[in-house]
């Protein structure tokens, strides 16, 4: 066996900026590895976790790190052991399975373990703008299944609004991103009944998480910042129903699926959701999908540029993806 890696950074133009209550991004900046075994390539991609301090130059450091292990053979569960979870596992741990599965002719979801591949039908986030703008934004994507809010402090309700009079029959998922009190979610929760919201995804700051353990509100909380790794699960048992799994965060799909199963056991809803990125970097969490209640992976619908023969979007509905898995 002879293996090369490849890795390099890259940025995806977007669509228009995306907005929400950390700032404002007009690219979306990734990490991209190449595998080379034998005459097979399998890739991987992975954006990083931010908010955690990553860039693509922190990420491509790492990868450089784990060279050697990597071109010598490494496997995905020895790669548990040389990175810790993030994004640059995220990619490596994506491309080993992309070359398992490319070697052996098995799709990665059957090499998961999963007995059967349905449709993924994603949510796509509206990010923060002016009322009129969440408006026309929701119209645009009225028949869409799952539409995800993005908002920040202070009162949510007339976004909310505005997005249920463009689109009357999608599914909300609102998303303050830790920006309010545990008292200004009391006080929301009744008022953004009558709009029909699903799921609210984490609406205070992991700090206060603590304060939830009361929270018996009408609709679920999501834990999303919260949530990076198996090890931070018990803390989030009996202050939040669901909790959104990102292969950023775990360190791929790996971890994700160890995660996932460990969340449903501890009586957690699942839901999966993605950093920005394009197809590659998405398409792991299409595996996960098929254990999730909620399915927030829309990084490549986001973009005004992705791989060829990307995820095809239509109205939610994501395409089995044919370059990865």
């Amino acid at each position: 066996m002879t293996r090369m890696l490849h890795a390099r950074s890259h940025a995806w133009k977007l669509k228009e900026p995306f907005a929400i209550a950390r700032g404002i991004r007009s690219e979306a900046q990734v990490v991209i590895v190449e595998l080379h075994e034998d005459g097979v390539t399998g890739r991987g991609e992975a954006g990083g976790v931010a908010y955690h301090g990553e860039t693509p130059a922190s990420m491509l450091a790492q990868i450089e790190q784990v060279r050697a292990q990597i071109e010598r053979g490494c496997d995905r569960q020895q790669l548990l052991q040389l990175l810790p979870a993030g994004g640059a596992r995220h990619a490596l741990d994506a491309a080993l399975w992309d070359l398992e599965a490319r070697r052996s002719s098995v799709p990665v979801w059957q090499r998961a373990g999963l007995r059967q591949w349905t449709p993924v039908d994603s949510a796509v986030t509206i990010g923060i703008r002016d009322i009129a703008g969440y408006e026309a934004a929701a119209r645009a994507r009225a028949d869409y299944p799952w539409l995800k809010v993005k908002v920040g402090k202070g009162s949510p309700l007339a976004a909310v609004a505005a997005v249920r009079r463009g689109a009357p029959h999608a599914r909300l998922i609102v998303d303050a991103n830790q920006t309010w009190s545990i008292e200004e979610l009391r006080q929301y929760v009744p008022a953004l009944l009558p709009y029909g919201v699903d799921l609210l995804e984490q609406p205070v700051a992991v700090a206060h998480s603590a304060a939830l353990a009361g929270y018996d509100g009408a609709i679920a909380v999501c834990a999303d910042e919260a949530l990076s790794t198996l090890e931070d699960l018990p803390q989030l048992i009996g202050r939040y129903q669901f909790v959104n799994i990102k292969l950023d965060k775990t360190g791929g799909l790996t971890a994700g699926l160890e995660l996932a199963h460990a969340a449903r056991a501890a009586g957690f809803r699942l839901m999966v959701g993605c950093m920005l990125g394009g197809s590659i970097s998405v398409a792991p969490g299409m595996v996960l999908a098929q254990l999730c209640e909620v399915c927030d992976l829309d990084g490549p619908w986001l973009q005004a540029e992705d791989w060829d023969n990307g995820i095809v979007y239509q109205h939610g509905r994501m395409s089995l993806p044919t370059l990865w898995g």
